[in-house]
């Protein structure tokens, strides 16, 4: 068994793409219209046949206030790994995005938790 999709709910589908892809550095994947909304996914371009996001709309009653509670109390809707936090931390920044958490080291793991502007933190990682 192995994960092919994961999904993180995002307020504005077409914003939610334009940062993916043009900060984070994701590819769009798929983009198949299902009556006002998108099935959209993204991959990361070092493994486009790997795991796809969908940028899920976040219509449902229930999504908006679990969004709102984990950014409430600082938790990533996801996480992602990077070859060297710092580095990524300090790219991102150049580009106006907006950190919650600095790159800190706990253990063997450096995180950093930033905002993608479409309603949730994202952690990004890497293993020392």
């Amino acid at each position: 068994m192995r994960i092919n999709l994961t999904s993180v709910f995002v307020d504005d589908q077409l914003k939610a793409l334009a940062f993916y892809t043009d900060v984070l550095g994701f590819v769009e994947k798929s983009k198949v219209a299902i009556g006002d909304d998108w099935w959209l996914t993204v991959v990361s371009p070092e493994d486009p046949e790997g795991t796809e996001l969908l940028l899920e709309p976040d219509g449902h009653p229930a999504v908006k206030p679990y969004k709102e509670a984990l950014v409430a109390d600082g938790i990533p809707a996801t996480a992602f790994t990077v070859d060297d936090v710092s580095a990524e931390f300090e790219r991102l920044r150049g580009l106006g995005v907006h950190f919650t958490q600095e790159p800190v080291l706990m253990d063997k793991v450096t995180v950093a938790v930033l905002d993608d502007t479409c309603g949730n933190l994202i952690q990004i990682m890497h293993t020392e």
